[in-house]
């Protein structure tokens, strides 16, 4: 059992949240506003207090994670079976996974040169109370976010343990050290990005490479990719460039046969290793600059390595995961039965297709019968995207029917509450109770056209909190909080 939340005076409150705020001021615990001048920052959305969780799932998903990448290594080498779904799920969302589909043609067409792909990707569970067991919310390849905040915000609350601030301002430790959770993701990402700059210089004969960051105009988060970008400098001395996704085609260039990849600044042109993703997304950010099409182009087939590639960013696609739910799907992707694939399917919740297959025609029926079981999800990324319980028939209705192709129908996770917790965000203290999510990174670089697994890693967690009347948990999206775990 876990101990119970620490009770404080509303003095020890106060004085918590005073802690709490220059802490994250001095160790750039921290985002930028919306309408922001760079010079400006505020404390990032965080949890007064960590989240209980059970040690036992927490060990579970770090075990697993490199399970899951090894099956997507090979969702990714079966290149005929994933390129089979995505042209059909095309046809249901030409906008966004149909752009990335044509994209992808489009590469193979010009010639992709760079076989090797590095993935840092991160699997999200609830803790799900019918079953005590975590259960997968989703698998993410793209952008994966909070690697950074989330070694620092179980660095806060350790220190806020360590000065007595649950105690009520006493000297004693509320938990011990062995039951807070430091997440070291921070480092942990920089490892993987090094490790594909890394393979890079020793395979191309090259130096002194750097790591384009393509980032998001007006980026709020761009002090979590920070903390990624001055770990790689302080741990292993790779420098990195930043360009925003639609500036691309402006600010970098393919040189020679072996079409390597240069970015070009005042400084001169700096020979790129490993181009990574912090945006790229979602449709949004090529509707406002269809351009940007062009530069996932150019960069897909330039020599870099690229962090995910769109083969790899495709394959996170929901109808994946929807797919993967299936037993004979399942078992094609993995060696061997066995307890790790197991451990895996036990992360698994009934996902139903919206087709005409006798599985879909079951999910149609369950969507307008018992909506307030499930979670309807579109095939993107980043918070705000899904259609929840009772709102489920309205939106299906007012789609043509062959659209809900373009969607799967998610059974809901039954997460605990705590009532008790309380979020700091934009200087308010919001206390309507959480739930959590776990997050576990992870770090894949592999060769996507013979299939060798060059490093397979994991890179720690995070979790994040929200509201237990908020449906959506982005946190840069403004529906979630970064938090840390307590251990039990």
């Amino acid at each position: 059992m876990s101990k119970p939340y620490p009770t404080l005076s509303q003095r020890g409150e106060q004085s918590l949240v005073e802690q709490l705020a220059q802490w994250s001021l001095a160790n750039g615990l921290i985002m930028y506003p919306p309408n922001f001048q760079s010079y400006q920052a505020n404390v990032a959305p965080v949890t007064l207090y960590p989240t209980p969780f059970p040690r036992d799932q927490f060990d579970k998903g770090i075990s697993i994670s490199k399970q899951y990448n090894s099956l997507y290594a090979n969702i990714i080498i079966e290149k005929n079976w994933l390129l089979t779904i995505i042209k059909n799920l095309s046809k249901f969302d030409s906008d966004f996974t149909g752009k990335l589909y044509e994209s992808y043609l489009k590469s193979t067409e010009i010639g992709i040169v760079q076989p090797v792909s590095l993935g840092l990707f991160r699997s999200d569970y609830m803790l799900d109370l019918d079953s005590n067991c975590i259960k997968q919310v989703e698998f993410n390849t793209v952008s994966v976010s909070f690697g950074g905040l989330s070694s620092k915000i179980s660095e806060l609350h350790k220190f806020l343990n360590d000065i007595g601030m649950y105690t009520d301002g006493a000297t004693a430790k509320y938990y011990k050290d062995e039951e807070l959770a430091v997440s070291k993701s921070c480092q942990e990402l920089a490892k993987g990005l090094y490790e594909g700059v890394s393979y890079y210089n020793r395979t191309h004969g090259a130096d002194d490479t750097v790591v384009l960051f393509v980032v998001q105009p007006n980026e709020r988060n761009a002090f979590d990719q920070r903390a990624v970008e001055y770990s790689l400098l302080s741990q292993y001395g790779v420098r990195s460039k930043r360009v925003e996704l639609p500036e691309v085609l402006k600010k970098v260039s393919i040189k020679g046969k072996d079409r390597r990849l240069y970015i070009d600044d005042e400084d001169g042109g700096d020979e790129v290793s490993v181009v990574y993703y912090r945006s790229g997304y979602g449709p949004q950010e090529y509707v406002e600059f269809p351009e940007a099409w062009d530069c996932r182009t150019q960069l897909e087939t330039s020599l870099a390595i690229k962090c995910p590639s769109l083969l790899v960013q495709l394959s996170g696609a929901k109808k994946v995961q929807q797919l993967l739910t299936n037993d004979e799907i399942f078992s094609k992707f993995t060696s061997e039965a066995g307890k790790e694939n197991e451990s895996l399917k036990s992360t698994f919740v009934k996902i139903y297709p919206l087709d005409d297959s006798e599985e879909g025609l079951v999910g149609k029926k369950l969507a307008f019968e018992k909506p307030e079981f499930f979670v309807l999800k579109p095939q993107r990324e980043g918070g705000g995207n899904n259609i929840y319980k009772e709102d489920i028939p309205k939106f299906l209705k007012d789609l043509n029917e062959e659209e809900w192709q373009g969607y799967i129908l998610m059974e809901l996770i039954n997460p605990p509450i705590f009532k008790e917790s309380v979020i700091f965000r934009n200087g308010e203290l919001i206390k309507e109770g959480i739930i959590s999510e776990l997050g576990i990174f992870s770090c894949l670089l592999f060769n996507e056209a013979t299939g060798d697994v060059i490093v397979n890693e994991c890179c720690d967690h995070l979790l994040r909190s929200k509201t237990s009347s908020s449906n959506e948990g982005g946190v840069a999206a403004g529906f979630g909080c970064v938090d840390s775990l307590y251990l039990y």
